[in-house]
């Protein structure tokens, strides 16, 4: 097998995991989120910028707070599952540069002075740490429920602020009672690789 990951740890983190839509009630310990943190901190971005935020949203009042913000099918899972988060792109991620690329400081300003730079650089480079944090979840034996149907700029206002861009809400916890919609086709190798 080309592959040296082990195959149940492959089905773990893609073959068999799924999105979410019902939860337990277990809870998601903050000791979870930090193991789900370290180990997916080391996925790459270009200059190390790692631009992802995390909110947490555990009490009931930041529930209610959210679930206004959600599309009206999304509103019963995130209501329901043990945590959830929010994931947001930092656009002032360059002042953290010098610390994070300590062998070339000069990044920050040689290349991120401009907010419409800083704002393309992080969407893209959060949007990877997102999904680096899914396969995070799953490799702690949590599914993931990801979701874009949402109020963006409602969110940003009452969770975050100007400096950061939501990417998406993450409901997470163990799936619960008929959790899983049916799998969805998935293009072929050949509709997808390219060789030239």
């Amino acid at each position: 097998m080309p592959l040296v990951l082990d195959p149940a740890a492959q089905d773990l983190l893609f073959r068999e995991a799924r999105t979410a839509n019902t939860f337990t009630d277990e809870p998601v310990t903050d000791e979870q989120v930090q193991a789900i943190y370290d180990l997916v901190k080391f996925g790459p971005t270009a200059f190390n910028q790692s631009p992802l935020r995390v909110v947490l949203v555990r009490s009931a009042e930041g529930r209610e707070r959210l679930v206004q913000h959600m599309a009206e099918g999304n509103r019963p899972k995130t209501a329901t599952a043990p945590l959830v988060a929010i994931l947001a792109a930092d656009n002032e991620f360059h002042e953290e540069l010098p610390a994070l690329l300590p062998h070339f400081p000069q990044a920050k300003d040689l290349f991120f002075a401009e907010r419409p730079v800083r704002e393309s650089a992080a969407g893209l480079n959060a949007a990877l740490q997102a999904a680096y944090f899914i396969i995070g979840v799953r490799a702690a034996g949590l599914a993931a429920g990801p979701m874009t149907g949402y109020d963006a700029a409602g969110i940003q206002k009452e969770f975050l602020d100007d400096d950061h861009t939501p990417l998406m809400v993450v409901n997470i916890g163990k799936p619960g009672e008929d959790a899983w919609f049916p799998r969805s086709p998935r293009l072929s190798y050949d509709e997808v690789i390219k060789t030239v």
